[in-house]
């Protein structure tokens, strides 16, 4: 008989909580028949573009992070209004992040914490963050976000027209395999250090199929075969060597994924490494990117702007009511009269 009274199973775990399933979530927040087709249709138009049979250039943009929904609400709104104006040479894709990776500890992003309060309701997190996308997919704008945590596209990919694995995860294999089943085009970021390498072996590892663990609609524990996303590509993003969006460092990112047998298309990031994390440098990166691409660099096919309604970020205040309206609470954004001037611009260069 075992006479040992040693805990050896969850020892540093606080709790355990069940989830509801993603199928649970669907119901709570349906989906209309044209927001449906509205993903469809960005999807295929994403798909297009990277593939030249469209000639239109893709601009990701919006808040660095979802954190106050009427704010993003409002953005959406004048985002709509400004793609409507461009989208004969422009598709217009709104930035709607949800998860945040952490180079350490921080606000993990509005699923983790929708109160800003460390309460971490992640039932309330997911419920918000779809009722969000349906609200953005009402007012006709196809959405953007970076997938994190492996289980999450279950409850909200659906709704996605086009994702990101970030410059912190493009290494690892999860994310690789997860990307191989995702249902919409997938950049993968360059790794932090600044390596393109790793990002493009990401995307032939996502190019093939693979069989892995995760769950289904139902929440579910299950092996997950995947058939691979052909729509994989690179995202320059800079990093600690400096700065790749300058014509040079394009046409060596190129050269690479020529040399690996992959189609040279990509986009490149106007914030994070090339811009020194400073939201002021993000027109100069953004400028340059569009002189390249109207003196005939066609691998760029896209760009990402981190935007919001008003410039710079802020700390989370002890007190969330405290937090200045549509300000961003992690990377700094430019704020919307420059976000509107840039597209403006873009439009009369392309």
């Amino acid at each position: 008989m075992n006479t040992y009274n040693e805990n050896i199973h969850n020892v540093n775990l606080e709790y355990i909580n069940p989830l509801y399933t993603p199928e649970k979530f669907m119901d709570m927040v349906p989906v209309k028949p044209e927001h449906i087709h509205t993903v469809f249709q960005s999807r295929s138009e994403i798909s297009n573009i990277i593939d030249s049979k469209s000639s239109k250039f893709l601009i990701l943009v919006g808040p660095c992070s979802i954190h106050d929904v009427q704010a993003c609400l409002e953005y959406a709104n004048k985002l709509k209004d400004l793609s409507n104006k461009v989208e004969d040479k422009i598709m217009i894709v709104m930035r709607t992040y949800f998860e945040k990776p952490r180079t350490t500890t921080g606000w993990k992003g509005f699923i983790n914490d929708p109160n800003l309060n460390d309460s971490f309701d992640v039932h309330q997190g997911l419920e918000k963050a779809r009722g969000f996308l349906n609200q953005i997919l009402h007012i006709g704008l196809p959405t953007a976000t970076e997938f994190l945590d492996p289980f999450m596209p279950q409850y909200y990919g659906d709704l996605i027209s086009w994702g990101a694995i970030g410059a912190r995860t493009v290494e690892s294999q999860t994310h690789r395999q997860l990307s191989s089943g995702l249902s919409m085009p997938i950049g993968f970021k360059n790794g932090t250090g600044g390596s393109v390498q790793i990002a493009i072996d990401a995307i032939i590892a996502a190019k093939n199929q693979h069989v892995f663990l995760g769950i289904n609609e139902k929440g579910q524990t299950s092996v997950v075969k995947t058939s691979g996303n052909q729509y994989g590509h690179l995202i320059l993003r800079g990093g600690k060597t400096g700065t790749n969006y300058d014509a040079k460092s394009v046409q060596s990112a190129v050269d690479a994924l020529n040399n690996n047998n992959l189609e040279p298309k990509l986009v490149i990031d106007c914030s994070h490494g090339n811009s020194g994390k400073d939201h002021r440098n993000q027109s100069k990166v953004f400028k340059s990117i569009i002189d390249q691409k109207s003196n005939g660099q066609n691998a760029i096919f896209g760009t990402m702007l981190e935007s919001h309604i008003n410039p710079g970020s802020q700390s989370i205040p002890s007190d969330p009511k405290d937090l200045k309206y549509g300000v961003s609470i992690t990377d700094e954004c430019i704020g919307w009269e420059e976000t509107e001037d840039l597209i403006n611009w873009a439009y009369t260069q392309l």
